[in-house]
């Protein structure tokens, strides 16, 4: 098994609130407490560690999702895997509860940074947007991608103790601007996703210096796009902390998604997330 590179910083372990000293809470709460699952959020650190991010992108992505993958050859089973992945930090947040050593991976984020988009020669977001308008932004830029919950902890502790952690990289290693692409189903046959960037292109627009072009638009004139729809929780949680739509949707057909570019800085972080997430 071979050694990954260092995690950038480490993540402390995301623990309940303290109760008040005066509080007595009865026997059964104080069980039910207890049993249930410590949210931790590490770096993959070895492969075998990446291979479990990946057994659940595959779970999320193609099983419940029905995406079809196209590993690179020799790669495992059940796995999503793609070029992408060796240059990428993994995020990863563990359920853990007393007496566990590790436990199993309920959530992931992938970061390709600066020096690694180099190496590779791009991002992944370009294999669907021309990105011309963002060069400037790439020496601080990173991308985030490949982001899944396990169905059983969708309530909202996992993805803010991820987005936590991500904040503190930003800031621990110089960086300031996060871009990706934001998936949205095409089962209804991308009648949602036509109607929601009509929405949002009213709303929550980048400056035209910002915005980028699909490489495979999807065909929103030929869809619905006037029906009154609402943002899938992620692209919810992202506006919230003041992320820009950079423009129209991409279609990805292996995904069957369509995919919205988008990109959030930590200077449009609201006082309010900046406090949670920094502390500032």
């Amino acid at each position: 098994m071979r050694d990954l590179p260092l995690p950038t910083l480490p993540i402390s372990e995301i623990r309940a609130p303290r109760r008040s000293l005066h509080e007595r809470p009865d026997p059964a709460a104080r069980a039910a407490h207890a049993a249930r699952p410590k949210l931790e959020v590490v770096w993959a650190r070895h492969e075998d560690e990446v291979l479990e991010a990946q057994r659940l992108r595959y779970q999320i992505f193609a099983e419940e999702m029905g995406a079809r993958l196209s590993p690179p050859k020799g790669a495992p089973a059940g796995h999503d895997i793609d070029v992408f992945d060796p240059y990428c930090e993994h995020l990863l947040v563990r359920a853990t509860t007393d007496g566990d050593e590790r436990g199993p991976v309920i959530g992931t984020y992938r970061v390709l940074t600066p020096a690694a988009a180099r190496r590779i020669g791009g991002l992944y977001s370009e294999t669907e947007f021309d990105l011309t308008r963002l060069r400037h932004l790439r020496p601080r830029m990173v991308e985030l991608g490949r982001s899944c919950v396990h169905p059983d902890h969708r309530s909202g502790g996992a993805i803010l103790a991820l987005w936590g952690a991500l904040a503190e990289f930003m800031v621990r290693n110089g960086l300031d601007t996060m871009i990706g692409c934001a998936s949205i189903s095409m089962r209804d046959g991308g009648h949602v996703a036509a109607s929601l960037w009509q929405q949002l292109r009213q709303t929550h627009l980048a400056p035209i210096e910002l915005q980028v072009r699909p490489r495979l638009p999807l065909p929103v004139e030929e869809l619905e796009h006037d029906l009154q729809v609402e943002a899938p929780a992620l692209i919810k949680g992202y506006l919230r902390c003041g992320a820009k739509v950079l423009g129209a949707p991409a279609w990805d057909p292996d995904f069957n998604t369509a995919d919205l570019p988008m990109l959030m800085r930590i200077q449009d972080l609201p006082a309010k997330y900046r406090r949670h997430f920094l502390g500032a």
